[in-house]
């Protein structure tokens, strides 16, 4: 039995199921809410072929995680601005936790067979995962600044401003290096103001800030936590890409892409960039400490 009441101009419905009382009203439902009819009705195959939804929908859901990582990416980025480093570091422990799942959705793809996927790669044309607009811009976030690859979403004008944007501002790092002038480590003037659309030079002087930093941990807890959670960011970044490659490897072997690059090859030349190079750089240079915390003299820079 249904009861229906009112809640001001809101129709309100009330049943009992399995002992529970279950309410819902003629405004904001779930399909609403989530916009189910749009999001289900977005899969849009180009062939007949049945394989084809599972490659369609794997995007997508790819799309929406990367959405949700530059979200999240934005706010840390705004809040280490603003020195809010305990409001950084929740965001980035959201991030990882979404790169993992990301990493892991691979695998899905990965059950598509060279035949599965031979059946209607043809039908796709020229489209290709190169030209993701979410992921371009994620990497001008972090840092990787390649004008060039601008260059695909030349005939979409709110694509290209959201890119031009990113692409013009300072990166995270950039910010992170601001970071730790504001704390008082000497990271050069060129670092801290110069053409944010140039790629990054790696730098002796911001080496040893953070090798400050990782051995006196104690003294500087915050930004030690918070370079950890920046290299895990990178680190989680990097397995996406390694995933991403070995299961292009695994569904077409060493084909061109559909975009025309390598394939392959190209993906496994993206794992040598690096967004935040001297975080990685200075754990070669890091010693052991003599008991009690202290260094020998000229044991660190």
């Amino acid at each position: 039995m249904i009861r229906q009441t009112l809640d001001g101009d809101t129709e309100v419905f009330e049943t009992e199921i399995d002992g529970e009382t279950i309410q819902w009203d003629n405004g904001l439902t779930y399909a609403r809410h989530i916009q189910t009819a749009q999001l289900l009705s977005a899969q849009v195959p180009v062939s007949d072929k049945p394989d084809e939804m599972l490659f369609i929908i794997m995007h997508q859901t790819m799309e929406l995680w990367l959405k949700l990582v530059l979200h999240e990416g934005r706010i840390v980025y705004d809040a280490v601005k603003a020195d809010r480093l305990a409001v950084a570091g929740k965001g980035l422990d959201r991030i990882a936790t979404i790169q993992r799942h990301m990493i892991h959705s691979w695998e899905v793809l990965a059950t598509l067979t060279p035949h599965d996927f031979l059946t209607f790669r043809g039908f796709l044309r020229r489209a290709s995962g190169f030209q993701s607009q979410q992921y371009r811009e994620l990497e001008y976030l972090l840092g990787n600044k390649r004008g060039d690859m601008m260059i695909v979403h030349k005939d979409d004008a709110a694509a290209m401003a959201r890119l031009r944007a990113a692409f013009e501002a300072p990166s995270l790092y950039d910010e992170l290096l601001r970071l730790l002038a504001r704390r008082g480590f000497a990271i050069p003037a060129d670092h801290l103001d110069r053409d944010w659309t140039q790629p990054y030079e790696t730098s002796e002087a911001v080496e040893r800030a953070w090798l400050a930093i990782y051995t006196d941990p104690d003294h500087h807890w915050d930004l030690y936590m918070l370079a950890e959670k920046i290299t895990a960011l990178e680190y989680y970044f990097q397995e996406w890409r390694f995933k991403h490659m070995k299961t292009v490897a695994r569904v077409i072997g060493h084909k061109p892409g559909t975009g025309g690059s390598s394939g392959v090859n190209y993906l496994v030349k993206a794992l040598g960039l690096s967004f935040f190079p001297e975080l990685w750089s200075m754990r070669t240079e890091m010693v052991a400490p003599r008991e009690g915390g202290d260094y020998a003299a000229g044991e660190r820079k």
